[in-house]
């Protein structure tokens, strides 16, 4: 045995990491696609022989976007696996629920799939965000409705849990610097598609835009049904939803923002996006999307920290590393907020595929 090999997950062969995610259900396309992503650059990590001769193990389990399966997996992960660190979670719900467990065990909890304020204020557990605030996607979306539409009447479909609130929080911060309130609100429940009574309730107020809080199947419902009414107001929908999801889910042309914490691979020309594409091919996947790019990203930057970890990998050490990266993180260009530890980039994502910066 190394004597490098103390640290809890490591040892002189392997780095075992958790992830939890929604892997089955009506959000499943989210787990699948984040987790398929980040495999595609672990698997050629390790197809190298690993980072300083350690290979990547990420035991993946599947939560449904469940809170109380997420706190169960979690448990397993870090008592029974034993896992380095917690990697690439998805929802907001869900990582409110672990909290308890992150400031008891102090295992790192690294490049969650969310943009929630609570995570970027915490000060008892070791979290590392990548991905921009939902505060930031807000700002962007209140702004696109405010000054290129010029709505000022502004309806909020919000999912019924700490992710609708989280955005929701963002939302209402962005309409008070325009003197302005939503001018309804109507909520649906998690990992449902009841939706009825939130349009009946919407469309009553006759908006001129509707921001949407949810994942992809309730809000293309509901875009569905609001079209068939003839209700086409302008719609907003922060990037958790995955806007390539939403889009293949909605049947009419609509009007409707994705905002989005990456660009949009297929229109990406720069060398990166070219190596995550054919990774992305090499693992059978021939039309990758932002959420496939994320989940490769979060696994490139952790695979970059773990690696200048070399003389000793301990969760201290790639903590450190991961908070040096600001400014223009090295090869993707992606601006960051010091403060934070995130991304501060926002990118405009139309329903026509015509991408805004």
């Amino acid at each position: 045995m190394s004597n490098f090999a103390t640290e809890i997950g490591v040892s002189d062969t392997e780095i075992k990491l958790g992830m939890s995610s929604a892997l089955s259900g009506p959000s499943a396309q989210l787990g699948i696609q984040l987790k398929a992503g980040a495999m595609a650059y672990f698997d050629k990590v390790n197809e190298r022989g690993g980072i300083n001769n350690r290979k990547i193990n990420l035991i993946s389990l599947d939560d449904r976007y469940e809170p109380q399966f997420t706190v169960i997996n979690t448990r397993e992960l870090i008592l029974h696996h034993q896992v380095f660190a917690l990697f690439s979670y998805v929802g907001t719900p869900t990582s409110h629920a672990i909290l308890p467990l992150l400031r008891r065990h102090k295992t790192p909890y690294l490049m969650p799939f969310t943009g929630a304020e609570f995570l970027r204020k915490e000060e008892f557990a070791p979290i590392f965000n990548l991905r921009a605030s939902y505060y930031e996607e807000a700002k962007v979306q209140i702004d696109y409705l405010i000054k290129k539409h010029n709505a000022s009447k502004i309806a909020f479909l919000i999912q019924a849990d700490e992710f609708g609130l989280a955005v929701e929080n963002g939302l209402r911060q962005s309409l008070s610097q325009h003197q302005l309130k939503p001018i309804t609100v109507a909520r649906f429940k998690r990992n449902t598609q009841d939706i009825n009574k939130a349009l009946l309730q919407i469309s009553d107020k006759k908006p001129d835009a509707v921001c949407l809080v949810g994942t992809y199947k309730p809000l293309s419902q509901f875009i569905n049904q609001a079209s068939e009414s003839q209700f086409n107001p302008i719609y907003t929908s922060v990037s958790f939803a995955s806007s390539y999801d939403l889009f293949r889910n909605i049947n009419q042309v609509n009007n409707l923002l994705v905002t989005e914490v990456v660009p949009e691979p297929q229109a990406c020309t720069l060398k990166w996006c070219k190596h995550f594409k054919y990774d992305m091919k090499k693992a059978g996947v021939t039309n990758p999307n932002q959420v496939h790019l994320e989940g490769y990203l979060n696994a490139y930057v952790l695979s970059k920290a773990i690696k200048n970890c070399s003389s000793k990998l301990t969760r201290n050490c790639v903590m450190e590393e991961l908070s040096v990266i600001k400014g223009n993180l090295v090869d993707y260009k992606l601006p960051f907020n010091s403060k934070k530890m995130s991304s501060s980039r926002v990118f405009k994502n139309l329903y026509s595929k015509k991408a805004e910066q």
